[in-house]
């Protein structure tokens, strides 16, 4: 996780140049998870890079971005609303301090490899959501 100042399209390829070479440089694939950011697209890398640190980059990320209108299915977010339930519930007062806290709370949870368990279950997604599923027809 990383505090930056803004979320525009140099920010974002600079943390996926980040996860390519620094987190992940042996990966064959890199798969991220992404919301419906604007700037949460290959086309960012472009913008950023020459041509060919933009391919060298892309080549090896896959993205998977979320739906639209279904924020609460990741688990991407809801490990964000942990983050502001145990570490953000409070005014911080500069960038340093938050990038700071942030890294604190972060190092015990990586290193302890805590998991969100998942309960949602497909028939609980059918209910929910089904105004996407298809209705079996009627005879």
């Amino acid at each position: 996780m990383a505090v930056t100042d803004r979320r525009a399209i140099p920010d974002f390829a600079a943390r996926m140049k980040y996860l390519r070479d620094t987190m992940y440089p042996e990966a064959a694939v890199i798969r991220v998870v992404l919301d419906n950011l604007n700037t949460h697209t290959l086309g960012s890398l472009f913008a950023t890079f020459a041509p060919d640190e933009a391919w060298r980059l892309a080549r090896r990320l896959e993205f998977h971005v979320t739906p639209k209108h279904a924020s609460w299915l990741n688990m991407a977010e809801c490990e964000l609303s942990v983050l502001s339930r145990q570490c953000l519930s409070r005014r911080i007062a500069d960038r340093d301090e938050l990038a700071s806290e942030v890294a604190e709370w972060q190092a015990p949870r990586n290193a302890a490899g805590v998991k969100l368990r998942w309960t949602f279950r497909v028939a609980d997604a059918r209910k929910k959501l089904s105004f996407l599923y298809p209705q079996e027809l009627v005879r």
